[in-house]
């Protein structure tokens, strides 16, 4: 009977994978099947540099362009992220591949090819999408002795270099794309679904016998062979009257399901969901303006307030007012450099709109609900006349025991830390994200912990103002945060311009300013609940 069950379990475990194998889920994005030969849509989407992080529109450069520009609906999130999606001039067949396919010609003016040179310089990268998948560029590399493959979001629009024998620096344009389509084929329906997008990019001078004509064909790649056009030595140059031809190949490869499964299961495809995320933060923040009137009008009214319109104000608008104050001057800063990461004029009236026209109300209502409650009670009754608090220990100094209360939250974060800057700024993939829950479990712990263990310190002492200078002990991991910001900025970034360095310490001022709010809080909390749990034990006889 013992075997039978086990027998049974096993097959039913069995089951369960098979049954899995099936199944296939992006977020935010139903399944799509292609059949052999079916169109697959290419869309752009901005460019992107780590030394400017100055988003820009695709169709900033002369590139190849269709015959009209579409835009692509785009979420909230998207629109904040800097996205600009737009359709391309490819054209794929599903599982048909393609060699050396002219694009286009393009002959660069002054203005264009001084364009191309900046942004190579400012090692600017073009993105692209496929069946909501990103294009990567795939990079070999040796790790621990052996070969590895690791993946890198879009493919840079030129180079830097010397011909053979100078020391004059050039530009080369990447003008010839080798793309490879990773599909899993379904064996009863021969249907197959778009996995996987990678390119790899070549700088070439074409070349063609004759006048250019529809039929022209190049000398330097032959449609009809399955070969790379690398065998030209000399690369495309960006140049002044310089005739650019550009060209692409496409190929199809079948990849196997479980790799993709694994991916999709640790958050690799997440950017199928492009701004998400961000837009969920926001609608999160708008609603939870009641539960902030709420807790801030319980709290005001357990400190004998009255005014309780006065505090829902100011929960309303203290922390947004600062916010949006560093962003909207970021943004101006953006739209003098022509960025697409400038935030539309109907994007900002959402987002102006969404605070003022919910959030604020939610918050006045839910300030209303909480103090029509009764106020919470004190464990013990306090003297009416504060007492004199004598001098304290060089230890307990306030801004002394501040700044050193603040290291260990600092502390558990800070490994983590890195690897959040390194995918925000370095535009690398982040997806330990059950390490960061226990992450941020910790540092609520430790905010908690030390601040109790300072406050206990304090009232020893004799100091009964404990409120603020909780709030500020653990508060102060945010001045370490941003201190550690200023710190990756000078050693891992290479940011040269003014205007981006400004972006930089803006955007990080503003995650420093949550840091400290959020710390804070903590901290104020678990004081709250010491005191009151150690004065409800006080027996008064």
């Amino acid at each position: 009977m013992g075997m039978e069950l086990k027998r049974s379990a096993i097959a039913f475990l069995l089951l369960l994978f098979v049954r899995a194998a099936h199944s296939f889920y992006l977020p935010g994005v139903a399944p799509q099947d292609f059949e052999k030969g079916d169109e697959l849509k290419v869309k752009v989407n901005k460019l992107t540099s780590i030394k400017t992080q100055l988003p820009y529109s695709y169709y900033s450069l002369p590139f190849c362009q269709p015959k009209k520009i579409v835009d692509s609906t785009e979420n909230l999130g998207e629109v904040l992220r800097g996205d600009r999606i737009e359709n391309a001039p490819y054209s794929f067949k599903m599982r048909e591949a393609q060699m050396c396919n002219i694009l286009c010609r393009v002959t660069l003016d002054a203005k264009t090819a001084k364009a191309f040179k900046e942004k190579i310089d400012d090692e600017y990268r073009v993105n692209m999408i496929l069946d909501n998948l990103p294009l990567v560029v795939p990079i070999e590399r040796v790790d621990q002795g052996s070969p590895a493959v690791v993946y890198q979001l879009g493919y840079h629009v030129g180079l830097k270099g010397q011909y053979e024998g100078s020391k004059e620096q050039k530009f080369f344009m990447h003008n010839h794309l080798a793309f490879t389509v990773r599909y899993h084929r379904d064996v009863e329906t021969d249907a197959a679904r778009i996995v996987g997008f990678e390119v790899k990019p070549y700088s070439v001078k074409h070349e063609y016998d004759g006048e250019w004509s529809e039929k022209t064909r190049l000398t330097t790649c032959d449609p009809h062979k399955k070969r790379l056009v690398v065998s030209s030595s000399t690369p495309q140059e960006v140049e002044q009257k310089k005739e650019i031809i550009f060209t692409y190949d496409v190929d199809f490869q079948a990849s196997m399901v479980l790799v993709t499964m694994i991916f999709a299961m640790l958050g690799f495809l997440s950017p199928s969901n492009r701004g998400g995320l961000m837009t969920a933060m926001l609608l999160l923040w708008v609603f939870m303006g009641l539960f902030a009137g709420y807790a801030s009008s319980r709290l005001y009214k357990m400190f004998k307030g009255t005014e309780w319109k006065r505090i829902a104000f100011r929960t309303a608008f203290l922390f947004p007012a600062v916010v949006s104050s560093i962003f909207f001057v970021l943004n101006a800063l953006i739209w003098g450099q022509k960025s697409s990461g400038a935030v539309p004029f109907g994007t900002m009236f959402a987002l102006i709109f969404l605070w003022f026209g919910i959030s604020v109300p939610l918050v006045f209502v839910g300030a209303y609900l909480g103090f029509k409650k009764p106020a919470v009670d004190d464990p013990v009754k306090t003297n009416k006349i504060p007492r004199q608090i004598p001098e304290q220990a060089w230890y307990m100094n306030p801004v002394f025991s501040i700044l050193i209360g603040g290291i260990l939250p600092f502390g558990a974060v800070f490994i983590e830390l890195f690897f959040i800057l390194t995918s925000i700024w370095l535009n690398q993939f982040y997806y330990i994200f059950g390490f960061l829950f226990l992450v941020f479990v910790i540092l609520i712990v430790t905010c908690a912990e030390i601040t109790v263990v300072l406050c206990y310190f304090q009232l020893c002492s004799e100091d009964y103002l404990w409120w603020w200078r909780s709030y500020l002990t653990s508060g102060s991991s945010a001045l370490y945060l941003f201190l550690y910001a200023t710190f990756y900025f000078f050693t891992k970034l290479q940011i040269t311009k003014l205007v981006s360095a400004m972006l930089y310490f803006g955007y990080m001022l503003i995650a420093s300013y949550a840091f400290f709010v959020l710390t804070g809080t903590i901290g104020f909390y678990a004081c709250l609940w010491f005191t009151r749990l150690i004065y409800s034990s006080v027996k008064i006889d």
